[in-house]
């Protein structure tokens, strides 16, 4: 049964490699496959009434968090689920820009925070963020995945930033916690791939 549930969860990710974590889990009797691969599908198959999100701009904030943990099978999988969404390449694009921006920020801002010196936090940051001006995304979607990777690479002023940007933009709590639930299950996933 187990290595049933392995294996929807690997055709699910259309992975054509085998996963030695995800064998080990199988080897091991682990439940916890079950509930990853539950959790994952829960996630992703979000209700604009109860998530505030939908599916394509879930796959968009799944594919920043793929590509922020640098997992290919993943990148794939969410390229390919958000181009059948009707994803622009745009998207697409600004999508992983975003995680590589933010990871930059992540480091920057991170570093100020815990040194807490005036001196840093006076130094330009000197880090060209021209998508963040006019994004393909819009404004708030690209917030959110902002917020979302800066969750992921835990960086406590960013996090914070970027929530209150979110707010402003007129986005709900429902619609960040499920941002924040999606990047949760993706890294489980990540871990395992």
């Amino acid at each position: 049964m187990l290595n049933d549930i392995k294996n929807d969860l690997t055709a699910a990710l259309d992975l054509n490699q085998d996963s030695a974590l995800l064998d080990q889990l199988v080897a091991g009797e682990s439940r916890y496959i079950k509930d990853l691969k539950l959790n994952f599908k829960t996630a992703l198959q979000v209700d604009p009434d109860q998530d505030g999100l939908n599916q394509k701009e879930s796959h968009l904030i799944g594919l920043a968090i793929a590509a922020n943990n640098k997992n290919q099978s993943l990148v794939k999988y969410f390229t390919e689920k958000s181009r059948e969404l009707e994803a622009s390449e745009g998207e697409i694009a600004e999508s992983v820009a975003c995680a590589s921006l933010l990871s930059a920020n992540n480091i920057l801002y991170r570093f100020r925070h815990f040194v807490e010196s005036d001196n840093y936090q006076n130094i330009p940051a000197r880090i060209r963020m021209n998508i963040m001006a006019k994004p393909v995304l819009g404004k708030e979607l690209f917030e959110l995945i902002s917020l979302a990777v800066s969750a992921v690479n835990g960086c406590e002023a960013c996090v914070k930033s970027h929530e209150q940007s979110v707010k402003n933009l007129g986005s709900g709590e429902k619609r960040i916690f499920s941002a924040i639930r999606i990047a949760s299950v993706v890294t489980s996933m990540d871990k395992l791939l």
